[in-house]
């Protein structure tokens, strides 16, 4: 493998120790592929760096990064809570043995059957952004914990999440007193400055939101005590990002100066544990020249594992070939003219059968990932 290789000769930001495992699982396995290499040290180390830089947090890793059950075992020996937004992530939990009061749900709009199975299960902690949220968690999880959903800029993420859910500042000081009217105990407030955030002041401006909610909370005689920052914190896809040290540097900073210092802390990370601990082992699978365009072609697509490229996040490619360094568009199996993951991606030239590493690629995956036209997804395997 050759593209961006550091002074040891490993390709960027892989380290040794993954690599060597990278590469005796390539030698040593006859049909590799397509699948999913996930760093197993690598998501201790980041569920582990997660929230030590913020006074009173709590860890709860969002299930829906990668629901994958070795990873949620993993992720369950190392003490970190869970989010989740279903009945299927709420039954690989109870698959691992995971208690209700270590789970949070906040899609802020759940279906009834969901809601019931969690409460049954012991979960008690929700987000609503409606009206409608509110009854609908009075009758089917009465006396609950509550949270509601506010809306913050989601300006400088890659991958925004503010069109679909959240309410302004007064809706959501109103929402907070329906819900204690309603029977349920109002706790705090979430929000979500976007997944893949590349703007550290995104922070500032939503705890400035947050701030006003709960000054407008404390005039209608309910106190406030968690603070659900989501998540946001971005891995590293073609380019270096902040690291988590210093996001939460300035995070930690913005909370103690708005807010008391008994507050809860609540972060919900799922692309920053596991986004760059897992590896993709793709193959060549054709080649093509079209239109002036230099195609390849390759076992895993946007169908099966790479759906988030259509929506603007870029891999980082490798090759073990020494031929000249062409353009190409990078393309998946099926069928469909859809399936195309990148263009213009520099890249010596491979041969038919040739094996492709793609990094960073243990987020948002294999679990959007469908067999469409007939080709797998990715099967996941620890190292």
């Amino acid at each position: 493998m050759t593209e961006r290789l550091n002074s040891k000769g490993i390709p960027h930001p892989i380290r040794p120790s993954t690599w060597d495992r990278i590469l005796k699982y390539v030698a040593s396995t006859e049909n590799p592929s397509p699948c999913l290499l996930m760093d197993r040290d690598m998501i201790k180390e980041k569920v582990s760096a997660i929230g030590s830089g913020i006074d009173n947090a709590k860890v709860f890793y969002a299930v829906k990064a990668n629901p994958d059950t070795d990873v949620v075992g993993l992720l369950n020996e190392t003490g970190v809570d869970f989010e989740i937004a279903s009945e299927g992530e709420l039954r690989i939990l109870a698959s691992h043995g995971v208690k209700g009061d270590r789970i949070i749900s906040s899609n802020p709009v759940k279906s009834v059957r969901f809601l019931r199975e969690a409460f049954a299960s012991g979960v008690n902690r929700f987000a609503f952004d409606s009206e409608s949220e509110v009854d609908k968690l009075s009758m089917n999880a009465p006396g609950c914990s509550a949270y509601v959903r506010l809306t913050v800029p989601n300006e400088g993420s890659e991958w925004p999440l503010s069109g679909k859910y959240g309410v302004e500042i007064d809706d959501s000081a109103r929402l907070l007193v329906y819900a204690r009217e309603r029977g349920l105990e109002p706790i705090g407030l979430t929000f979500h400055v976007g997944s893949q955030c590349m703007n550290i002041y995104s922070w500032d401006t939503a705890l400035d939101k947050a701030r006003q909610v709960w000054d407008k909370a404390g005039e209608a005689g309910i106190n406030l005590r968690v603070l659900n920052i989501g998540g946001g914190y971005p891995v590293r896809y073609t380019k270096d990002v902040m690291e988590i040290e210093d996001i939460e540097e300035r995070i930690n900073s913005s909370i103690r100066s708005r807010f008391s210092e008994d507050i809860e802390v609540h972060i919900e990370p799922g692309r920053s544990v596991v986004g760059e601990a897992g590896t993709f082992v793709a193959s060549v699978i054709g080649k093509a020249s079209r239109r002036d365009e230099n195609w390849l072609y390759l076992d895993v697509g946007v169908f099966n594992g790479l759906m988030e490229s259509v929506g603007g996040i870029k891999y980082r490619f490798l090759v073990d070939s020494r031929n000249e360094v062409k353009k190409w568009t990078v393309a998946g199996p099926s069928c469909d003219s859809f399936d195309v993951i990148d263009r213009d991606v520099d890249l010596p030239e491979p041969h038919v059968g040739d094996t492709v590493l793609i990094l960073s690629c243990g987020a948002y995956t294999v679990s959007y990932a469908s067999e469409f036209n007939g080709f797998p997804v990715p099967k996941t395997i620890l190292i």
